[in-house]
């Protein structure tokens, strides 16, 4: 099957409506000229194509309507396209929900993953460490213990949930060798799901990229998740709902520049080989709701908030706003990246700390909330 733009390279993205793969298709396109995007998304209730208006007539993005889970339509799309890599965003997230229904989870992130994978595999190689010639854009011996970044390539994105929780010793930190200890279904799920991609390079040979990176936080993001949770309930007046003391730490990393370490990782990457990306940016989920309350008391002063100025309630603050809940089942407590690897080897460096990146999301999502 001949690639149907001869001028591009197609590579299939899953879950590109969500947030980070909406962030990532745009940014993709505009940096690299010479590829052609498939984005394969269900367009469940956590991806919309609204997220996606800017490229929705670009000439070298197209969009399909499917499950990962579903292997005739991936085959078809392998097939129709000829793809020659594959960006795999597509999970489900959410750990409330994971909770709550776990068997989801493992259908989505564990028999998806396998179906790209195999699908993949199947199409691109003849046999175990054995590329079909068509696939090879290097007509060259192929040494497969260092399998050349000239073959097509299956880059996974994970998590840093995986490697479980840490002490709030601040010299713990999550390395590429740290050993899986998922605490949660959606975190076992995506454990599960990177030992695939694992075992498809050291049974097959195939050219895979592992990347786990740390919360993500920017424009786009689902409305269940806690920044654009605590954004938009301060705009309407409501309560702000942190977890059990609001202690817990995460290592928070601006959505465009996991996009861009995702395009290093891609592109530079040694074949096999996993990448952790994190923002330096460790902040308690107290302090977070703190620090937006007190950019919107001066971006946004409550007295021309239209949501709460009508309101009967004494709010002078937004962190006034502020609740406490009964804490999450399992909540870990720490989560902290390491990214000297990806930072020596591939050269990638985060643009943004978390004050220039948080005023960016939340001016953002003034203009979207505010709106409404």
């Amino acid at each position: 099957m001949q690639q149907t733009d001869n001028s591009s390279l197609n590579i299939l993205i899953t879950g590109g409506a969500g947030f980070i793969g909406s962030n990532f298709i745009p940014y993709f396109l505009e940096k690299h000229p010479n590829y052609r995007v498939i984005n394969l998304d269900l367009l469940t209730y956590a991806g919309s194509l609204e997220n996606l208006q800017e490229v929705k007539d670009h000439p070298r993005y197209e969009h399909i309507k499917g499950d990962i889970c579903n292997r005739e339509l991936v085959e078809y799309i392998f097939q129709k396209y000829d793809i020659t890599g594959v960006i795999h965003f597509a999970a489900e997230s959410h750990v409330d929900n994971s909770i709550e229904d776990p068997g989801v989870f493992v259908h989505t992130n564990v028999n998806g993953t396998f179906t790209l994978l195999d699908v993949a595999y199947r199409y691109w190689m003849e046999g175990p460490f054995k590329y079909r010639k068509r696939h090879r854009k290097k007509e060259e011996t192929l040494n497969y213990q260092t399998l050349t970044k000239a073959l097509p390539r299956f880059h996974h994105i994970s998590t840093d949930e995986v490697y479980g929780t840490l002490s709030n010793d601040p010299n713990e930190l999550f390395t590429e060798k740290t050993p899986y200890a998922p605490n949660s279904p959606y975190s076992a799920s995506k454990a599960a799901s990177d030992m695939i991609v694992r075992s498809y390079r050291h049974t097959y040979g195939m050219n895979t990229i592992i990347t786990n990176c740390s919360n993500n936080y920017g424009p786009k993001q689902h409305d269940e998740k806690l920044i654009p949770t605590i954004i938009r309930n301060a705009i309407k007046g409501n309560s702000i709902p942190i977890y059990g003391d609001g202690k817990n730490i995460r290592d928070w990393l601006y959505v465009l520049d996991h996009c861009k370490g995702i395009d290093f990782a891609f592109h530079k990457g040694e074949a096999g080989e996993t990448y952790n990306i994190g923002g330096r940016n460790e902040k308690d989920n107290l302090y977070i709701a703190h620090t937006i309350c007190e950019i919107l008391d001066e971006l946004y002063p409550i007295e021309e908030n239209k949501f709460i100025k009508h309101q009967t309630s004494n709010i002078k603050h937004y962190k006034d706003l502020i609740v406490f809940v009964k804490d999450r089942p399992g909540h870990d407590r720490r989560y902290a990246i390491d990214a000297t690897k990806i930072e020596n080897e591939l050269g990638w460096m985060a643009d943004e700390n978390f004050q220039s990146g948080i005023i960016k999301t939340i001016k953002w999502y003034l203009e979207k909330y505010s709106a409404k």
